[in-house]
């Protein structure tokens, strides 16, 4: 029986790649910097057998010509590559991966699957953070979190239960550590698909529809109006969630619905969601945040946070 060992949360951003310069001096960069290093040293302290990620897709892999829900990558998984962030092959645990998809499905859970992904840093990011050697065989679970309808807490919640009950019965001896990135809050400058108003609400619409092959074409500007965004940050939330988190107790959060997630997180608040099913994936545990900051040139709040099964906050 293999069993879950270590759980962690951590945020992601691109600009920690591209412009760490710009807040290399701010103490809350290096604070959040060091404290994904301190959880980089807490997995590798758990030895996992295999890492189980989960996290979003920014429109590089996935995108409105097919947008599932839940995808578990179960064969080849390939990095986009955007932004600094690893591009190429993963190395994928494929019998835990088949194994999570067919446990799901006899639990009367649908998710797809695919044997041919493409990531980009809404799972690459923590791999390259939290395990940067990449000798880890990952499964790769990716959340639709910013294309509605999206699904809810309490359905991801339920996702996390039962991705932990796959690892319990996969009838192997694996230390299996799930990981999960995204949020905290955070605004994008992004349209729901069905109302856009503006030029660049068009143009983005159109690279998430007709980018498959030619993702990469639509990149520069893309980036442009990601940069050109005011931050919106909401620090009493994101530290709310993760006293919750610690605490062990996200019944609260799981009642809330997309309009307040998004009216008191924003629309990248959305993906709450993988701390949400990584958690419920771990089990009862004793969590304890790492770093947390609200860094305005990443447009996020900044946070890192474990889940010890059995251990000290």
């Amino acid at each position: 029986m293999s069993e879950v060992v270590l759980g962690v949360g951590a945020s992601h951003s691109t600009l920690m790649n591209t412009h760490w310069d710009e807040v290399a001096d701010l103490p809350d960069a290096v604070a959040f910097r060091d404290g994904l290093q301190e959880a980089a040293g807490l997995v590798a302290a758990a030895r996992p057998d295999a890492v189980v990620i989960i996290g979003s897709n920014h429109f590089r892999g996935f995108f409105l010509d097919m947008m599932p829900a839940v995808t578990i990558g179960v064969g080849e998984c390939v990095g986009a590559g955007e932004s600094g962030t690893p591009g190429g092959p993963l190395p994928v645990d494929t019998g835990l991966a088949r194994h999570l998809v067919d446990s799901l499905l006899e639990n009367e859970f649908d998710a797809a699957f695919s044997l041919r992904l493409q990531v980009d840093h809404g799972i690459t990011h923590s791999l390259q953070y939290l395990v940067p050697d990449l000798d880890v065989p990952i499964v790769p679970v990716v959340l639709n979190m910013f294309a509605p309808p999206l699904p809810t807490l309490r359905r991801c919640h339920r996702l996390g239960e039962r991705i932990g009950r796959a690892i319990a019965s996969d009838g192997e001896a694996k230390r299996v550590a799930v990981i999960a990135s995204g949020g905290l809050s955070h605004r994008l400058p992004w349209p729901k698909w069905f109302a856009t108003f503006s030029d660049d609400d068009r143009f983005l619409v159109e690279a998430w529809l007709n980018g498959r092959a030619s993702w990469s074409e639509y990149e520069v500007r893309r980036r442009q109006i990601i940069r050109a965004a005011a931050p919106d940050i909401n620090s009493d939330f994101d530290r709310r969630f993760l006293d919750m988190l610690a605490d062990g107790g996200l019944g609260e959060i799981l009642g809330y619905d997309n309009h307040r997630i998004e009216s008191e997180a924003g629309n990248g608040g959305q993906e709450i969601r993988s701390w949400v099913a990584m958690a419920a994936a771990v089990g009862p545990a004793r969590g304890r945040t790492l770093a947390y900051a609200p860094i305005p040139q990443w447009l996020t709040g900044m946070g890192v946070a474990v889940l010890s099964v059995g251990g000290d906050r």
